[in-house]
């Protein structure tokens, strides 16, 4: 991104930050989700990064919150409130530790880690064991003092509970005592609520976080009474920070002085332990009694954690350990429109990618036109996706304050004639989808069994041209996989077989159940996937089922795979009516063998050949030179071993070849070469 690009796009999404943090820190509102929200200051982030001197005070990289509401007395914290810096994978924790050791070298680190809950934040303040404050964080330093409203919650204790002299608790009872947690609103209480407004007219809460955060700023407290809220606490401050000297101790004592702290929590000695804790919880997170989103995992020595210090707003001894998020914002580039094997027209969008859910997407199903009128999506479009199911990624929304000035509305029938210039489309009456015109199922299925079946895929005998329009007329074969289902019975109802040719058909087809993996991928006819990228697609994923859920990177990752190849397997394989032919060639035991990418006497040795060979034709001395780990190409390139020259070759090809020192062979060479 140039820099006039980035100065008007930063300046976009600061604004529209600062009009989200305006809702949800002041007014209670909220119309965007954390991840989403997240997603935009990551992006804000990477540009102030690249363009520092574009930072300015404005910035919500350069400050913790919004400020307190008007409506209440503001209250300043006797020690600062802190944000801590995101982290989202194993690596970035590591990272996080090395810089710790750098500063301090020599010290040994205990980790305290816990679950981080989706709350309020607040501080709850006793002198000589008795509430006297309650106070939210507000900008970090300054917050909002919600006394009245917090003492109606029932898990915040009015004074602290009384212990004998021995406990080490008791000296918490005398002077200023901090206590700072989260408030919340448990998943159970928050649907029995929601439940009842429903039985009663009236419109239900978000979520359970926003409720817990609007209800404290309630200005009257019998309402805030009414409302099943919980305080759970995770700090514990004194004016002499030597008498707290660990996370550990703290959790401890807040137990003691009879307030809650999530059970979640737990000290180690490594890294390892850390991460393990963080994927246990990954996966119980779900069961939790309140939501969350992740961990923090900070120093348990506070004597440490105070010299490690803070940069900016961020202490250098925590980080919060992010989930994969389940929504997330990125750029819609181009809206491309798939055609089914049905004739239908689906149009999809493809954006810049962007992981949601642990994995990166880079595309998603518009599913039809009206679809894609009603969320008015555009090519340059800032939007909001998220994944249904954990699985299929989908379009949740436009943020058009974002929206570029130039961009126009999608229409449908102008891409079809624009993508498509060859067909002709129609609307069917109460349908929503396009299809194209006449009959385009069988049309469209002839083509894809004739490619199936042909010599440079599955190679099946007898089932040429006239063969597989014989059949799909008349009405025994509706998609690729039915033709293992054909009995010999079946095939002679048809005027074009007789006994031999029937059975010839249907032992041509079972010998084909186990296929090399290249050539069933060929074969299924995946578009931009020719018989090259067949053959690499199944040397470097070995497996169908390996292909069928590798990532975007990771197709990348292959020689030869570029963008629109890799957005084309990927779209294959999520399409829904792909996986069900995919379940229904398993189901009839039809699956490919695994590539074992085979090492030969030509492995690293490629050929071309032009003009045309007399012993064999041009498919039969590819698969030769395969079988033996040599790599067949269509053209001459500097990486090319041999040019293999038939009769009536032409000359540029040579030209090219000894330009480029490929060595220069003819027919009778080649079979030597094969056979030696």
């Amino acid at each position: 991104m140039n820099k006039p690009d980035a100065i008007n796009r930063l300046s976009k999404l600061i604004s529209q930050l600062s009009q989200y943090a305006y809702e949800y820190y002041v007014l209670d509102k909220t119309t965007v989700s954390d991840a989403v929200y997240d997603g935009l200051i990551q992006e804000v982030k990477k540009i102030e990064e690249e363009y520092p001197d574009l930072i300015s005070p404005e910035s919500p990289t350069q400050r913790v919150g919004a400020g307190p509401a008007d409506d209440f007395q503001k209250v300043p914290h006797s020690t600062r409130m802190l944000s801590l810096n995101d982290v989202f994978s194993r690596e970035e924790v590591e990272a996080w530790v090395l810089r710790m050791e750098k500063l301090i070298p020599g010290s040994k680190h205990e980790y305290s880690a816990e679950i981080k809950m989706d709350g309020l934040a607040c501080s709850l303040i006793y002198q000589d064991g008795v509430l006297i404050r309650a106070i939210t964080r507000g900008d970090g330093f300054v917050g909002e003092d919600v006394t009245t409203n917090v003492r109606t919650i029932k898990s915040v204790p009015l004074k602290l509970r009384h212990n004998d002299e021995s406990s080490s608790a008791s000296k918490f009872l005398s002077g200023r005592t901090e206590i700072r947690g989260e408030i919340i609103m448990l998943k159970k209480d928050f649907e029995k609520l929601n439940a009842a407004r429903e039985l009663n007219g009236l419109p239900v809460f978000a979520n359970p976080r926003n409720l817990a955060a609007g209800t404290i700023r309630q200005l009257d407290p019998r309402l805030v009474a009414e409302r099943p809220l919980q305080f759970r606490a995770y700090d514990l401050i004194r004016d002499d920070a030597s008498e707290v000297p660990t996370y550990v101790f703290a959790y401890e004592t807040i137990r003691r002085l009879g307030i809650i702290v999530t059970p979640e929590n737990d000290m180690f000695s490594n890294i390892q332990d850390v991460m393990d804790f963080v994927e246990k919880w990954d996966k119980k997170r779900h069961a939790l009694s309140f939501n969350t989103d992740g961990l923090v995992i900070k120093i348990n020595d506070r004597k440490l954690y105070a010299e490690l210090g803070v940069v900016g707003k961020n202490p250098r001894a925590a980080v919060a350990y992010k989930y994969a998020a389940e929504e997330a914002t990125t750029i819609v580039r181009d809206i491309v429109i798939s055609i089914g094997r049905t004739g239908a027209a689906t149009p999809v969008a493809v954006f810049d990618p962007v992981v949601v859910a642990g994995t990166t997407v880079q595309h998603a199903s518009l599913h039809n036109a009206d679809e894609i009128a009603r969320k008015d999506i555009r090519v340059g479009d800032t939007v909001v996706i998220y994944k249904a199911g954990d699985i299929i990624p989908q379009v949740q929304s436009v943020i058009e304050s974002l929206r570029p000035k130039n961009s126009k509305r999608f229409n449908m029938e102008d891409e079809l004639a624009t993508q498509f210039p060859g067909l002709q489309f129609e609307r069917p009456e109460d349908e929503v989808v396009y299809r194209i015109k006449g009959d385009a199922g069988n049309i469209l299925l002839k083509k894809a069994l004739e490619h199936f079946a042909s010599r440079g895929a599955l190679d099946i005998e007898s089932l040429g041209e006239k063969n597989v329009e014989a059949l799909i007329d008349a009405q025994l074969v509706y998609d690729l996989a039915d033709i293992y289902r054909l009995k010999k019975e079946d095939v002679l109802t048809v005027d074009r077989f007789a006994e031999i040719s029937a059975s010839k058909l249907v032992s041509a087809i079972a010998e084909k159940r186990n296929p090399p993996m290249a050539k069933f991928v060929y074969a299924l006819g995946i578009r931009h996937v020719g018989t090259q990228t067949a053959i690499d697609l199944a040397h470097a994923f070995k497996s169908l089922d390996t292909l069928g859920t590798a990532t975007y990177k990771q197709l990348m990752s292959v020689d030869g795979i570029g963008e629109i190849v890799a957005d084309s397997i990927l779209m294959w394989f999520e399409d829904d009516d792909n996986q069900k032919l995919l379940a229904k060639f398993r189901n009839l035991s039809v699956w490919p063998e695994d590539d074992s990418a085979i090492n030969g006497k030509l492995t690293n040795k490629s050929f071309v050949v032009t003009g045309t060979l007399e012993s064999m034709s041009r498919d039969q001395a590819a698969d030769k030179i395969r079988a033996l780990g040599g790599t067949f190409q269509s053209s001459v390139g500097k990486g090319t071993t041999y040019l293999v020259m038939g009769t009536n070759a032409g000359k540029s090809k040579a030209e090219k070849a000894r330009k480029v020192g490929t060595e220069v062979i003819d027919e009778p060479e080649l079979i030597k070469i094969l056979e030696t």
